[in-house]
């Protein structure tokens, strides 16, 4: 029994986090004191604390898990228990949050919480039982809601609508139900709905609209011309953010339908009965189109057209011939796309805004110019926006100046090309002098943004570098000069970790990060302003010197981390790049030492690396953001809807978790904190280089940790084809091997696990990767088909008679490496064991295969010894003549021996030889077994 003292430091520590608010450095110093604990009762409440922790983030599963692991210790924690009911309460899992909630009042029966829970749970049952009666089938269950939705009464209580419209949504989901409210003319009802001004039925009519559209392009047509666009297009348009982000999903979702209906080959009566829905696709964007610079149509509902013509107008491969689309939208729409990226927030005449909607349209406009195939659609792309920049009168201009900037953020090459039209350059520097702080905040971005090209930053080194520093010491405008720091820093950084390449003095680009850091811990100033600071240091910190400072300075790490989790969507790219530099997760090529040495020869430039970029220096920074909740920021980052989380930025997000997982010790961590289930999109919606980063993270995650754990439920699954994909030429032998590790983990959890790998195509790879020279790769591919080989379907690829691979395991159970042997020797135990067909063939193998199998039983590795055991009972068992050759041989001895041994830890080996010799006895001569 153990009497617990005070409570731990690293305890205090999380409980005075979980009062000032910091939840995932809560659970973090816990699950520290969970490691260490010796105590059950400690522990108990500990796990009681981090269950409060989860309930907090809705991560409802942990938290019943964590408050159960507690009452395991004390039946009577009455804390642990409610939160237990809240949590199940939460999961649908109503009779247990009851009985939970139920013993909680017997035992404080005054506590009006508890009361209330219980309360709640009960009525809900009863509701839930009201329903299983009234509404047994699919049809009367749409009868009745549709029925109470329509009633005009004021006898029907508002709670009940609510209620209703949102079990309209549940039953939307299933295709019965979509069917049934369709025809029941639901789509007049859901229009009600929509035109009823109130929130809660806007958003469950649209989220019924997307159970109705889902995957399916007959209803979508009907729906699109029924409700009308403008219908819709208001909606997404409206001030509310959340209703304009269901709108938005219902679009994606009937683009989806309509360009699936497209790519399907129909033929016979369905072809003359579905109309080609070209027509409503082109609608839908038109609208889209329109709505970008609408005065009537609110920030949010802007975003989310241009969101969705992100997503829905370039090809989705470049492999795609048809480019269409992209060249539709650019000579319908590429003005009114230019007119809102030169809107100049506050001048009140444009199209509101929020802050995200500038760099969303610079993402909108890169899409479209990287879709375009040939020189003469690039060459008329950039003179359209040339035209749109010629602009006559001083607002004019300042607006051209906007959307040079944009278009640099974006397309770089057009905006570097509309930069250099004649007199830009010259208002940029003019409008930097201005007293205006408007002019001069346009200016100064666009400045930044121009350094981005070596020969520009160049130019603007000569002659901008003194004006931005006079802004920097001279302006009274906080935001002035937090822009011009972040020329500075950008001009200051052109020697990218190049330690031998320094544009300033020394010291001077500490100085210039130490500001930064001033800035982003300034709660003062406006979050698009502290953004700024974020990208200074996104440049800064390519010095390693920097680098250390910033991971020292937990508030100014904190500070960066909250600005991830913030609606402001423009600061991601500048918080992935400022951590990738900070855990040196970007690829550097060593250089060949011959081609260093020649270089200094010829006195050429030889880049060096900082001292403090040594590994040892990353990991202790690396510790350091994880310590300061650097996962949780990551999660967040990941959550993000947003244009401004580009292909590039997912990148950027990937090398941070696989730096984040590279130490083993660091991985529990990582999972604990969402980081297994932030990296599955990751896989799928990156770059390519960005896509192979997110599945080799996946891959150490699953080789450490337990995958059920790390993935749970249905995302297990998801892991395997991220996996499999880093088994090709194109990845280094340590991702193949990685993966092949993470893969044998998979293999030996479930069959539907290994029906998912044989599905994935990942058999031939890793048969490929068997005959691989290196040691520990080729051992590894042997061990994934060691379970592998549980698949029935995997097992009878060696009955193929024209096949090495029997061959190929027969010898491997000979080689000197041993852990090549282990895999190979356990294979063949697994399949002469499950096809007994397959030991006939093993004598034709290899004329040394009885020295092989003798040799796997006269080994000193007791589980080399075992699996030579299984392999000679299984060969008995198959064939008689089998059982003679093995009996007419030395195995005979080496059985008895091994069937006397005393050692209690050879007993499994010990059984399996008396095993044979009981099989010799049955056989019989020519075995003399009396001698025996």
């Amino acid at each position: 029994m153990c009497f617990p003292a005070a409570a731990h430091p690293v305890q205090e520590e999380g409980n005075n986090l979980f009062k000032s608010g910091d939840v995932e450095g809560a659970i973090s110093c816990y699950t520290k004191a969970l490691k260490v604990s010796t105590c059950d009762s400690e522990s108990a409440v500990l796990y009681r604390n981090r269950s409060a922790c989860y309930l907090k983030l809705e991560d409802y599963s942990q938290a019943e898990e964590d408050a159960t692991k507690a009452l395991d210790t004390d039946q009577g924690d009455i804390k642990a228990r409610f939160r237990r009911a809240q949590a199940l309460h939460k999961l649908g899992r109503l009779d247990q949050a009851f009985l939970d909630a139920q013993k909680c009042a017997q035992l404080e029966p005054k506590n009006k919480a508890f009361q209330e829970l219980l309360r709640q749970l009960s009525a809900q049952i009863q509701q839930k039982v009201r329903y299983a009666v009234q509404l047994s089938s699919t049809d009367s269950r749409v009868q009745q809601m549709f029925k109470l939705l329509l009633d005009n009464s004021t006898m029907v209580l508002k709670f009940d609508l609510i209620l209703h419209s949102t079990n309209l949504v549940v039953l939307s989901r299933e295709d019965a139900g979509a069917e049934q409210i369709f025809r029941n003319d639901g789509v007049k009802l859901l229009q009600r709905l929509l035109e009823s001004q109130q929130e809660d039925f806007v958003l469950s009519a649209l989220r019924t609209l997307v159970g109705l559209c889902t995957g399916h392009q007959s209803r979508t047509m009907a729906i699109v011309n029924e409700l009308g666009m403008d219908r819709l297009c208001g909606v997404m348009g409206s001030g509310a953010s959340s209703v304009s982000l269901s709108a938005c999903h219902l679009f994606q979702v009937m683009f989806e339908a309509l360009t699936e209906g497209m790519k399907k080959d129909v033929r016979g009566k369905d072809e003359a009965i579905l109309p080609e829905p070209s027509r409503e696709l082109r609608s839908m964007l038109r609208h889209l189109i329109d709505m970008l610079a609408a005065p009537n149509v609110s920030g949010p509902g802007r975003d989310s057209a241009i969101n969705l013509l992100v997503k829905q107008v370039p090809r989705k491969s470049q492999k795609h011939p048809d480019n269409s689309l992209t060249l539709w939208v650019i000579d319908n729409g590429l003005k009114k796309i230019l007119e809102v990226a030169g809107t100049v927030p506050e001048i009140t005449d444009g199209p509101p805004l929020t802050d995200n909607t500038l760099l969303s349209c610079s993402v909108l406009l890169n899409k479209l110019y990287d879709d375009l195939k040939s020189d003469k659609e690039r060459e008329n792309f950039s003179t359209l926006c040339e035209e749109y920049v010629q602009g006559p009168g001083l607002e004019s201009k300042l607006r051209s100046i906007q959307t040079v900037s944009v278009l640099l953020q974006g397309p770089s090459d057009v905006g570097n090309r509309t930069l250099e039209m004649s007199g830009i350059m010259d208002a940029v520097i003019s409008l930097c002098a201005s007293d205006n702080i408007t002019h001069q905040q346009v200016a100064v971005e666009t400045l930044i943004h121009a350094a981005g090209k070596a020969k520009r930053a160049s130019f603007i080194t000569a002659n901008g570098v003194a004006l931005l520093k006079d802004l920097y010491k001279k302006s009274e405008n906080e935001q002035i000069r937090v822009r011009a720091l972040v020329g500075l820093c950008k001009l200051g950084s052109a020697g990218g970790t190049d330690f031998s390449m320094k544009q300033f003095a020394e010291g001077s680009t500490l100085k210039l990060a130490k500001q930064c850091r001033k800035w982003l811990c300034n709660d003062s100033l406006p979050p698009n302003s502290r953004r700024w600071a974020i990208e200074g240091l996104a440049y800064l910190t390519f010095d390693a010197d920097v680098k250390e400072d910033f991971v020292d300075d937990k508030n100014a790490l904190q500070a960066m981390f909250q600005l991830a989790k913030s609606e402001d969507k423009t600061v991601l790219f500048a918080i992935g790049s400022t951590l990738v530099n900070c855990t040196n997760s970007y690829d550097v090529e060593k250089p060949d030492p011959q081609l260093v040495e020649l270089a200094k020869y010829a006195k050429q430039h030889v880049p060096e690396e900082h001292p403090k970029d040594a590994q040892s220096f990353v990991e202790k920074r690396v510790v350091k953001l994880l310590e300061a909740g650097v996962v949780s920021a990551l999660v967040c980052m990941v959550k993000q809807e947003s244009p401004a989380l580009t292909e590039t930025c997912r990148e950027c997000i990937a090398r941070v978790f696989l730096a984040l997982v590279e130490r083993q010790e660091d991985r529990g961590m990582v999972v604990a904190q969402g980081g297994g289930k932030a990296l599955l999109p990751l896989v799928s919606e990156s770059t390519d280089v960005g896509k192979i980063k997110a599945a080799q993270a996946l891959a150490k995650i699953t080789i450490t940790s337990n995958p059920e754990i790390a993935f749970p439920g249905e995302r297990v699954y998801e892991v395997v084809r991220p996996l499999a994909s880093l088994l090709a030429l194109d990845c280094s032998l340590l991702q193949n091997f990685e993966a092949l590790m993470a893969l044998t983990n998979l293999a030996g959890i479930s069959d539907r696990l290994r029906q998912k790998i044989i599905k994935e195509k990942a058999v031939p790879k890793v048969e490929g990767y068997m005959f691989e020279e290196h040691d520990l790769v080729r051992a590894a591919a042997t061990e994934c088909m060691c379970n592998l080989i549980l698949s029935p379907e995997v097992q009878k690829l060696y009955l193929v008679t024209d096949s090495d691979r029997l061959k190929l395991l027969v010898l491997y159970s000979g080689e000197d490496d041993e852990r090549l042997r282990k895999a190979a020797a356990g294979t063949l135990a697994v399949l002469t064991g499950e096809m007994p067909e397959v030991c006939a063939r093993i004598p034709s193998t290899t004329s040394h295969w009885l020295e092989i199998l003798q040799a796997l039983l006269l080994s000193e590795s007791q589980d080399l010894r075992h699996r030579g055991v299984v392999i000679t009972l299984n060969l008995m068992q198959a064939e008689r003549s089998l059982a003679e050759k093995l009996m007419e041989s030395e195995a005979l001895e080496i059985l008895s021996v091994l069937a006397k041994a005393a050692d209690a830890s050879q007993a499994s080996v010990t059984r399996a030889a008396q095993c044979c010799l009981d099989l010799c006895l049955e056989y019989g001569p020519p075995c003399e077994v009396s001698e025996l």
